[in-house]
């Protein structure tokens, strides 16, 4: 394995220790305290109600980081997705990868690589990175609503590299009102 230092800037406040990053307050644990504390609360709610949660909540931070990145930054349109997706593989979540996207049509497929759920987890049969799914919809739709558009999207985790002759994760979003092949949205 071959090292590097972080590539995100990190500032740390001398007297709080409140760590930032572009001025958004970060928190810094280890990744088995995450997942093990993941894990619990899926075996409380069960993975679909846990799912739902997380659906909601992370579609809310998505669209706050986004907004707030392309603030800081300058950026907009897919620039700001590519940020997202550059700053998720610099934290550890593992690399996220933009196959395709096109925001005319409310679309993008992310490809995941090195999941720190399956690093943690390993083949355990089943989709194990739903976390992520309401980040990609937050991610397209705060930059749509930027750009103007009333279009939403919805995202769904279509693989996983946990399950069986899978290595990555897929990820794909889409316009919220355009249906799943069971006819559910």
């Amino acid at each position: 394995m071959t090292k590097m230092a972080p590539e995100l800037p990190i500032d740390v406040d001398a007297e709080t220790g409140v760590w930032t990053t572009d001025a958004l307050p970060m928190l810094y644990v280890p990744r088995h305290f995450f997942i093990n504390n993941h894990v619990a609360v899926e075996e409380a709610l069960g993975v679909e109600k846990y799912a739902e949660i997380l659906y909601h909540a992370g579609y809310k931070s998505a669209w706050h980081w986004c907004e707030k990145e392309a603030e800081c930054h300058g950026l907009e349109g897919e620039a700001v997705f590519e940020h997202y997706m550059k700053r998720l593989s610099q934290r550890g979540w593992g690399k996220f990868v933009t196959e395709a996207i096109d925001l005319e049509a409310g679309t993008c497929r992310v490809r995941l690589e090195h999941s720190a759920f399956v690093y943690q987890l390993g083949k355990v049969g089943r989709r194990v990175e739903y976390m992520f799914t309401g980040w990609f919809a937050g991610a397209m739709d705060q930059i749509l609503a930027a750009r103007g558009s009333d279009l939403r999207t919805v995202a769904e985790q279509i693989q996983s590299g946990a399950e069986e002759g899978c290595d990555v994760g897929i990820f794909v979003t889409r316009p919220l009102d355009a249906l799943t092949p069971t006819g559910q949205a």
